[in-house]
């Protein structure tokens, strides 16, 4: 019998090896179907990343990571519940499961990969961070800057980024720190401070949409640091975090292979590319293998577009923001935005 119970093991271990692994649902997979609903950490109110409108419609590069990953899981990227959060507000929230997953503008570092019982899905956007100063005080470098006084949020890595900029250069600063964004940024605009200094593309969008006069005011040529932003969730489910990091990849990788929102259901039938058969669900087994189902890509281009799409519609050159891609562009044209292979 014993004999018996152990054959009858094997075959169902050599089966299941035999069909190749199958992710199981994790803890938040479970969560977000039984809520029907992905609970999102968002900006407060960064334009171009996420913002909310007077009807409370969220926009931004980060909230469509986040209708993404609705489409890919509920087939829905409305099913969406968006908390804003504060600097200091946002990896407490994602530690206490206030919401499944945190897409606000966050540069992954060594200590919060490491520390905080958290993990980076990857990165969504590569920023460096800037100043920005009125162009009345004819300032033209950031070495120029002795003895500013400078606007800042607390809880994060520009504060601890501006404090090592000034000491290696020998010169003094006086912070102006101050919690929320809206407050930081009106403390700029009103003179509170000479400086205001975060990740360049919010520099740009904030001149761009809460400047009185945007003209008035210039952002120094120095990037000061090096700034990758993506989206992050708790630590210890790696389901969810597959599913975290390769709804990002496939929307990279849409980019690349030329599917877009309008396109993806006409090449998931008629494309003979086999990169774009997996990954929009024409073969194999991808979904499968990330907990979902086969369309879950197809579902998510569909929703909001590929990176480039995505990029273009917020923060792209015709926009107010007008940011070029940069080192945002695909890997494929110069730029740093390179997905895994689909296989």
């Amino acid at each position: 019998m014993k004999r018996l119970t152990l054959a009858a093991a094997a075959f169902a271990a050599v089966t299941v090896f035999g069909m190749g692994p199958v992710a199981q649902a994790g803890a938040t997979l479970d969560a977000i179907r039984q809520n029907d609903t992905l609970r999102c950490g968002v900006n407060t109110g960064l334009a171009g990343f996420g913002i909310a409108d007077e009807q409370g419609r969220w926009t931004g590069l980060d909230v469509d990571y986040c209708k993404g990953m609705a489409a890919a899981i509920l087939g829905d990227a409305d099913k969406v519940e968006y908390v804003p959060l504060s600097a200091q507000q946002r990896f407490t929230a994602l530690q206490s499961g206030e919401v499944d997953v945190l897409s606000r503008n966050t540069t992954w570092t060594l200590t919060r990969d490491a520390s905080l019982g958290l993990a980076f899905a990857g990165v969504w956007f590569y920023d460096g961070q800037g100043f920005m100063v009125p162009k009345s005080l004819g300032v033209t470098s950031a070495m120029d800057l002795d003895g500013a006084s400078v606007c800042v949020q607390p809880g994060t890595t520009t504060e601890l980024n501006l404090a090592d900029f000034f000491r290696a250069n020998n010169m003094d600063f006086e912070p102006v720190v101050i919690e929320a964004q809206s407050e930081v940024v009106a403390a700029y605009f009103s003179g509170r401070c000479d400086v205001f200094t975060t990740d360049a593309s919010g520099l740009a969008a904030t001149r761009a949409n809460e400047a009185p006069n945007p003209a008035d005011h210039v952002i120094l040529p120095e990037l000061i640091s090096k700034e990758p932003l993506g989206p992050v969730v708790r630590r210890g489910d790696d389901e969810f975090f597959a599913i975290a990091k390769w709804v990002l990849f496939a929307l990279v990788e849409a980019e690349e292979k030329g599917v877009t929102a309008a396109n993806a259901a006409d090449m998931k039938a008629n494309s003979t590319d086999p990169t774009v058969q997996r990954m929009l669900g024409a073969t194999g087994d991808m979904g499968e293998k990330v907990g979902l189902d086969a369309e879950f890509a197809k579902r998510a281009i569909m929703a909001v577009g590929n990176y480039g799409e995505i990029f273009d519609r917020h923060v792209g050159p015709d926009t107010p923001i007008g940011l070029e891609r940069g080192v945002n562009a695909l890997w494929t044209e110069g730029g740093l935005m390179y997905a895994p292979p689909m296989r």
